[in-house]
């Protein structure tokens, strides 16, 4: 199930393994990493990115082996996990129970207003 967002710390630009990517001037691959993201997260894929779906995050093979080299990514059969996905990100089991919560709870306050409303509240 596609996550509506992700999360990204705000202390991303000073994490030491983007430090390293910019200071060899390895820009691309810290949008990359971004990227990819969005794209697990869209995609319910749980940080996997397949190595098809390079293009689809601006990315080739050489930003993907910088991302390894820092950290970010690790080699997985036929792709990449993104390091720490599990950690940082919700999971599509969490996310799912968690918006069933919300309309549930949307529901219920649409209740309670209507009912004020009968009421003359």
């Amino acid at each position: 199930m596609a996550l509506p967002w992700v999360r990204l710390d705000s202390q991303f630009g000073t994490n030491p393994k983007i430090l390293e990517l910019v200071a060899a001037k390895r820009h691309k691959a810290a949008f990359v990493y971004v990227c990819a993201l969005a794209y697990a997260g869209c995609h319910g894929t749980d940080g996997y990115i397949t190595a098809t779906a390079l293009p689809f995050i601006h990315a080739l093979k050489q930003d993907a082996n910088q991302l390894v080299e820092v950290g970010l990514w690790a080699p997985a059969p036929g792709g990449w996990s993104i390091n720490g996905w599990d950690e940082f990100q919700v999971s599509d089991d969490a996310a799912k129970a968690r918006r069933e919560r919300a309309q549930k709870g949307a529901a219920a306050r649409w209740a309670n207003t209507g009912k004020a409303h009968l009421h003359g509240a």
